[in-house]
Formats: structure tokens, sequence, C-alpha cells
């Protein structure tokens, strides 16, 4: 454990952070899943919102360098591809 004041703060302030991040991740994690669930059940109600959702969790995301924005980009453009196939 850290004796030197500034590294406890910087010990609090890392496991805020960290609490922060895996919410969001999640957000992402719970938003992509709503759309693929979507895409397996055949339903193209929704589909169009629940997608158009991802995409402004995980954009937000990369922006807070959560998630690098090539892997926003890369998720973004393969669920892009599924949805437009099935609509």
């Amino acid at each position: 454990m850290a004796n030197i004041k500034s590294a406890e703060k910087r010990n609090r302030q890392n496991e805020k952070r960290r609490k922060r991040n895996s919410q969001v991740k999640s957000a992402v994690r719970t938003a992509e899943k709503k759309v693929r669930k979507q895409l397996l059940a055949g339903s193209k109600e929704n589909l169009p919102a629940l997608f158009k959702e991802f995409v402004k969790k995980i954009d937000t995301a990369a922006r807070k360098g959560i998630i690098h924005w090539k892997t926003a980009a890369r998720k973004k453009s393969r669920l892009a591809k599924k949805v437009n196939a099935a609509l």
C-alpha cells in the first residue's frame, strides 16, 4: 500500500477511472448484443435504432480513449454489414 499522499490520491483516481471505464465497456458490449440478438431473431423492427445506439456508445468510448478508435471502426463496420444485409 502507498505511504505517500500523492500515491494514495493517484490510487483513488485510478480506481474511479477503472470503474467508469468498465461501465462504459459493458454498455458497449450490451448494445452490441442487443443488435446481434435482433439479427438472429430475424426481426427488422427497431434494428436501425438499436444500431444507432450502439454506434453512439462505441464512438463515445473511442473518443474518451476507453477503446482504440480502430477497434471501434472495425466493430461498427462489421456490424453495419450485417445490419444492411438484414434490411
